[in-house]
């Protein structure tokens, strides 16, 4: 029996926690997934990391292997002692039905002692299937209103097309769950999950932090001091704005509730306030600014200097 190096496979530590674990297999199963993986060998290192994170994923697989000490990879080995006594009259053989060690591989080893321990086989118990991890890009537009996505998931038995319907009011990292669509059970266990893992497309407007959106507005010198009563864009339409005389430039103005999620959890919409000047000036706005120097008593870089 040829030895493999789980850990060395996902580029984890031994130590690794579960959740580092299963980090590491979704990088590598987007990587060198074979629908969009252009690297040489693609295929097989999809199934070779899908088969280490079966084992390094389920504590008592787990424990089993790392009862093999580490060794390299592809070394022929021989089951230890310890193994073989648990599953009867000391000898492997027989705990796995009379099988030559030989001819069996080392995922499904792992699986016979798991399911499995003590003066002899017991009747395999059921095991849940595979799940998948898939991810997906989609526009703010969609995670607010809703939307339906065709995605392509490369399964052991071949490639399979999902129609997946994301609900309204989605944010950026949050996972669908669809039950009972990952891979067959064994001994009659349950089917596994697939869990599409939702990320935002960049936006020409808006940016994302969390459930908040922010988005740069321009006013005129006039609309800050005085104050107006500008049109926005926002995901639910066009609404009035309120800019309260003085505004100042980086000043936010919020817009409660106009920001991605739904309901109560909704999160708010930010104008960020971006003073603008003409770029070039009639004799009259020249004659109006300069009539303005002379008039105010406003210096900016004193108040800024006297501010703590």
């Amino acid at each position: 029996m040829k030895f493999k190096d789980y850990y060395a496979t996902l580029a984890v530590p031994r130590d690794a926690d579960a959740d580092t674990i299963r980090k590491a297999y979704r990088k590598l199963a987007r990587k060198y997934h074979p629908d969009v993986s252009k690297e040489s060998g693609a295929e097989e290192r999809f199934k070779e990391v899908g088969e280490a994170y079966e084992t390094l994923k389920d504590p008592e697989k787990r424990a089993a292997y790392d009862a093999l000490g580490q060794r390299p990879a592809g070394e022929e080995f021989t089951a230890p002692r310890d193994w073989r006594e648990h599953f009867g009259a000391g000898n492997f053989g027989q705990g796995m039905g009379g099988v030559d060690l030989g001819d069996v591989d080392l995922a499904d080893l792992l699986d016979a002692l798991a399911r499995g321990r003590g003066g002899h086989a017991r009747q395999p118990r059921p095991r849940p299937g595979q799940d998948f991890d898939i991810g997906a890009q989609i526009s703010i537009e969609d995670a607010h209103r809703g939307t339906t996505l065709e995605l392509q998931l490369q399964r052991p038995e071949g490639p399979q097309t999902l129609h997946v319907t994301v609900p309204a009011g989605v944010t950026a990292g949050q996972k669908l769950r669809l039950r009972g669509q990952g891979g067959a059970g064994r001994n009659g266990g349950p089917a596994g999950d697939i869990y599409v893992h939702l990320e935002l497309q960049p936006h020409p407007r808006y940016r994302v932090d969390g459930k908040d959106l922010y988005f740069d507005l321009a006013l005129a010198p006039w609309e800050a001091a005085l104050g107006a009563e500008v049109h926005v864009s926002t995901l639910d339409g066009d609404v009035l704005l309120t800019v309260p005389a003085g505004t100042h430039s980086a000043q936010k103005l919020r817009l409660r509730g106009r920001g991605l999620g739904s309901g109560a959890q909704r999160g708010n919409l930010y104008a960020v306030v971006h003073i603008d000047i003409p770029g070039t000036l009639t004799a009259r706005e020249r004659e109006l600014f300069e009539a303005l120097a002379k008039e105010s008593r406003f210096e900016p870089r004193k108040n800024k200097e006297s501010r703590p």
